[in-house]
């Protein structure tokens, strides 16, 4: 039942996705930079996001590191009143993820998995974004592993410095 669930809200996420993506990776309406996040507002529908780009990126295959080819790869959380999104924690990791797999994500410590669709990747519920969100702010990098539909290993981090403040202005802009 569990796992019928989180494909029903997956669902549901990759449609929201669906429209969000494409205004994401070509927005030009940053509206505030926050040390290593940025914040970003669109207005047709409203929503407002904080944006990274990793600071390290390690790709390996067979345990050898390798050059690979990705396309954006970016941590953020958006929020979209009319649709009632507040908060939602989505890593894109510039390739496909190997079907039916999950990504690791670690904030100082603290596992979290996010499920996978294509390229995008999101926690199961509003609860763990809430979760994820908290250990965000606290922390002071995020590591996400990943694994590719070419079984490369991906290892990304992100610095979270700004994170807090980014966060703040886009939850303040979208009527948070």
């Amino acid at each position: 039942m569990k796992s019928y669930l989180a494909r029903i809200v997956a669902g549901l996420c990759l449609a929201s996705m669906a429209t969000i993506a494409p205004a994401q990776e070509q927005s030009t309406n940053r509206v505030a930079a926050k040390t290593d996040w940025s914040v970003f507002v669109e207005n047709d529908p409203k929503e407002c996001w904080s944006v990274s780009a990793p600071k390290e990126t390690v790709n390996t295959r067979d345990g050898r590191v390798v050059a690979v080819r990705r396309s954006d790869i970016l941590l953020f959380v958006f929020y979209r009143p009319g649709s009632d999104v507040k908060g939602q924690v989505t890593f894109t990791g510039g390739y496909p993820f190997a079907p039916g797999s999950s990504v690791n994500l670690n904030i100082s410590g603290n596992e979290f998995e996010l499920f996978s669709e294509g390229e995008w990747a999101w926690p199961a519920t509003a609860a763990d974004d809430a979760k994820i969100i908290t250990a965000m702010k606290r922390g002071a990098e995020a590591t996400i592993t990943a694994r590719s539909a070419r079984g490369t290993q991906t290892k990304d981090t992100f610095s979270l410095l700004g994170f807090t403040a980014a966060l703040e202005d886009a939850e303040k802009r979208c009527g948070g």
